[in-house]
């Protein structure tokens, strides 16, 4: 006996609504009632690293992190040949942007002739609430397909015409690597009020490494011994020796010219100088 479809909706119902694993009838065990966890697999090589920068609003064209389908640019879709006739339509591409970035990123359908230029201008739209004759159509963001999921296909889906898609996609990076290691995160950008590691035998708890790394923290604080094989300070004086500073705990140079000695005034203020020989 085939499963019911009552039993299937149970099993989504279960799993997407409270994340939890289908183990009994609805009528022996409620939702609410199911104990073992079963949650979504969230795969770390196909996250969108960089979601961030998807703005709230659709862009006009192209950018480094979405790119933008329209007008001639539309994608035309090719039919699944293994479904029913003209029922479902496969963009080719995965990771299309969903409304939960904002509303203006609903996809948009249009029904015109293969080959056209621009489906926008010249083709037949087609709303995901139908026409009044059921004939609906869903849109999966994540696989690229658009499936009509009402009872009726749209009167200009008749086979004569193909379905043409707008909207976006994400191109940004993907994928994250273990959280412990930070070997790369994005764009390499880690920002955080403080980074924390436990106890280690090893000499190098914290590396950072690479032609031209930069860590920017308004104030960075290490407690512990700090190993710095080359130090390059930015605002530093030519010939200038290193001192410690008095106010805020801080450093600073001084320097002398032709002549002159290091030598440290009454008060403990260092400074270079005439030689004074006529006190000791």
């Amino acid at each position: 006996m085939a499963i019911t479809d009552s039993k299937k909706v149970d099993y989504l119902w279960k799993k997407l609504g409270y994340g939890k694993a289908k183990t009994d009838t609805n009528a022996q065990k409620k939702a609410p009632n199911e104990a073992i966890d079963s949650p979504l697999l969230m795969r770390g090589d196909v996250i969108w690293a960089q979601a961030h920068e998807i703005p709230s609003t659709i862009p006009e064209s192209t950018t480094t992190h979405v790119r933008i389908y329209s007008g001639t640019t539309a994608i035309e879709t090719t039919e699944d040949n293994t479904s029913t006739a003209n029922r479902t339509w496969k963009t080719g591409q995965t990771d299309w942007i969903p409304t939960q970035f904002g509303s203006t990123y609903l996809v948009k359908v249009y029904s015109d002739t293969s080959g056209v230029s621009d489906a926008t201008s010249t083709g037949t739209q087609l709303f995901p609430t139908g026409s009044g004759n059921n004939d609906e159509w869903f849109f999966d963001y994540e696989a690229g397909i658009l499936h009509f999921i009402g009872t009726n296909l749209p009167s200009s889906i008749d086979g004569s015409k193909v379905v043409y898609i707008t909207g976006a996609r994400y191109i940004g990076t993907k994928g994250i690597t273990s959280a412990n290691n930070f070997v790369t995160v994005g764009a390499k950008i880690v920002q955080a009020n403080t980074i924390s590691m436990a106890n280690t035998t090893s000499p190098k708890a914290l590396t950072v490494s690479g032609a031209n790394s930069t860590v920017k923290s308004a104030n960075v604080v290490i407690e512990k011994v700090a190993t710095i094989k080359e130090l390059r300070l930015g605002n530093h004086i030519n010939n200038g020796v290193l001192i410690g500073r008095t106010f805020n705990k801080r450093i600073g140079f001084e320097t002398g010219t032709t002549g002159e000695i290091f030598q440290v005034a009454a008060n403990g203020t260092p400074s270079f100088g005439d030689l004074d020989g006529s006190t000791y």
